[in-house]
Parts: C-alpha cells; structure tokens; sequence
C-alpha cells in the first residue's frame, strides 16, 4: 500500500446502547489493502442527506443531546424514546458506519484492470459508511466524474440524482403522465423540477413559502402550490386537472398532505368523468410516501373515491427491480448532467469533528429545505 495512506483513519460511527442512549463518536477504523475489485477513495466530500439522519439519529432526542470528548474526537449522546427504542433491537451494541455516499480520489486500486483504470480518478460513491477519511469501495458502486468536476460537484451524485429519475421512471413504468411533489424546494425537488422542465413532464410542485415558490418559477416550473396558503387546495385542483397528475411522491409523511394531494386529484378527475358515480371516480390516484419531514401520523379524510393507493417508496427496491442494465442507464445519465441537471448546492461545510458539534446537529438535523450541510473529512476541525 502507498505510504501517504495510513493504516487507519477516522470513521464517524452511531452506536444504540442498551441504557437507551444514543452516541455518536469518530472512531479509527483499519484501512485495508483493497481486494481485486475494489479501490481505496480519500473521501473529499460527503453531504448529510435525510436518509442518513434514520441510521445517524436512531431516532433520539437530539434537541436533549450532549457533548462530551475532546476537541480532536468529540462524542455526542442523546436519549431515545421508548417507541424509538422498539425499532431498534437489532442495533444495540454494534457501532454503525454512516453515510450513504460521497466522492473523492482515489489512492489505491485492486488488481483488476477495471479498478486500476481507476486510479488517480474523482469518483462518486454509493458504499455507505462514507463519512470517514478513507473507505474501500466496489467499482461497481463507483462513478467516475466527468473531467474536471470536483468531489464537491459529484458527492451528491446517487441517492437525490437516482432518486429523481426513479420517479420519473415509476410514471413511465405505471402509466402515469404527469407528477406531483413535494417538499419541491429542496435539492431533490430542484433536480426533478430541472429534468421535467427539459423533457416536457407536467410537474405540480408542493412548497411550503411564497419564496420557495418564487425560486421555482424564476426557475421554469409552471405550477407551484403553496400549502401556507389560504387557496392552497382551490390551488392545487386547478394544477392538477390543467396537469392530469395522478401519480405523487410525498417526502413530508405525516400530517394531512397526502390526504389532500389524494382529494385534489379525485376533484380533478371527477370534473371531467360525465356523470356521478357513488364510488367516486374510476381513475387511480397514487401517492408514494419516500420521506418523513414529519414524523407524526398520516392522516387521511376519505374523500377520494374507491380508486386509489397510498404506500412507501425507496430507491434502492427501485433499483433492484429496474435492473442492472437501467440502471447503469440512468448513472450515465446522472454523470453528463452533474453540474446542470443534477447539481447540488450546499450552505454549510463541516469537518468530521466538526459534524458532531451540538450547533451543526441542530442545522442539519432540522432537515430544513433550503439547508443542507457537507462534510468534509478532510477539513480542520
């Protein structure tokens, strides 16, 4: 193994402990000689993404979290509730590596030709345990960056760029012929927005601020519902029977958001049905709950007919079913519009220690859109 890496390097780690605590600790991993197919990446950039935030947080209490540690190797504790707690048996005790992807260089390759082409390349990666200073990966789970992108531009570059176009291919692949999202301002909800803009895809976006409204139609997106608003349902109605959306991907969970998307497409399909059914219309209405903004309930109102479904989406059973050849489709896709397309933007970087400061927990930790934080494990503390 080259000299400049070293034997071991720092990993940030989440451990459910038995008294119920949370800790979340930067520990010193090995860093091994990588297997054939593997190559050893100094990871440059990583951003902490909600679907990081389940397996970081397991669920505490992060607003009665503490620090304790040293400047250098900080370590941060937080209760979890009883009903937290239940989920997480299969965790106790065994320290958790976290982060779903990030990007770097890479400083070592197995012997394979495919990893040694590798070598000396910015690549994105999707091996989990990503914020740490180094990590072994599988070329399969590599994309190598354009010329000239930086890790920055690419550490973003799976789970939202895949996330959007597996969206996009659920309409397809379902028959549907137009979207509807929310959350629509955040990073994800920009992508999807970009890539409907470009192909001509009825999107009807969801945000929760007249200025996030603003920012997507300065951006191109025709139809934006503000759920802060007074008109918010006489609003979305008008958008989805001008649309013809059927199919939504809901990123807040709780509350009544579904509920509504739901009515507001039964509303619109009904006004073009021809006559009365007691049954409601015989269009169906789909909603796909990916993300939990809001942790509370789903609430539904039945007021949508007979015709509909409500259940969870993920990329990864996505992936899976559209199958390897798809999907390799699609991360070409992702690599030729990494800076357009695909950008992320970020308002904050954090080192590793810097990551398990009480101050950057309650930043990212509120998960707010518009707010997005990047580690850099190379970064001083």
């Amino acid at each position: 193994m080259p000299a400049e890496i070293p034997a071991e390097a720092l990993q940030l780690r989440s451990l459910v402990r038995a008294d119920q605590t949370l800790e979340l600790f930067l520990d010193m991993v090995p860093v091994p000689g990588p297997p054939p197919d593997e190559v050893i990446i100094r990871v440059e950039a990583a951003p902490l993404n909600p679907s990081d935030m389940g397996l970081l947080f397991g669920g505490a209490d992060m607003a009665a979290a503490v620090a304790s540690g040293s400047a250098r190797r900080p370590v941060i504790t937080a209760p979890i509730p009883d009903a937290a707690m239940r989920g997480l048996a299969g965790r106790v005790g065994t320290p958790m590596p976290v982060g779903n992807e990030g990007a770097g260089t890479v400083v070592a390759a197995g012997e394979s030709p495919a990893a040694q082409a590798l070598l000396g390349k910015v690549v994105a990666a999707a091996g989990g345990g990503m914020y740490a200073q180094y990590r072994s990966v599988n070329i399969a789970l590599c994309l190598e960056l354009p010329a000239g992108a930086t890790a920055v531009e690419g550490a973003a570059s799976f789970v939202n760029p895949m996330t959007v176009l597996g969206m996009v291919e659920t309409m397809r692949m379902e028959q549907h012929s137009a979207l509807v999202h929310t959350a629509a301002a955040s990073n994800l909800g920009q992508m999807l927005n970009r890539l409907c803009v470009e192909r001509q895809i009825p999107l009807v976006n969801i945000v929760r601020k007249p200025e996030q409204e603003a920012m997507l139609r300065a951006a191109g997106a025709v139809h934006v519902c503000d759920s802060s608003s007074a008109g918010f349902m006489a609003e979305l109605i008008d958008a989805l029977k001008a649309t013809g959306a059927t199919l939504a991907f809901d990123a807040i969970g709780g509350g009544q958001l579904a509920s509504q998307i739901l009515t507001g497409m039964e509303a619109a399909a009904s006004a073009t049905a021809g006559g009365y059914s007691r049954y409601g219309s015989a269009v169906h209405k789909q909603v796909y709950i990916y993300g939990s903004l809001d942790r509370g309930p789903t609430e539904l109102t039945r007021s949508f007919g007979m015709a509909w479904g409500i259940g969870g989406w993920l990329l990864t059973p996505f992936l899976q079913k559209a199958g390897l050849a798809r999907v390799a489709q699609l991360r070409d896709q992702v690599a030729a519009g990494l800076t357009t397309t695909f950008a992320s933007s970020y308002t904050a970087q954090v080192s590793l220690t810097g990551a398990l400061s009480l101050e950057a927990i309650a930043g990212y930790g509120r998960q707010a859109t518009g707010s997005k934080y990047l580690i850099v494990p190379s970064q001083a503390a």
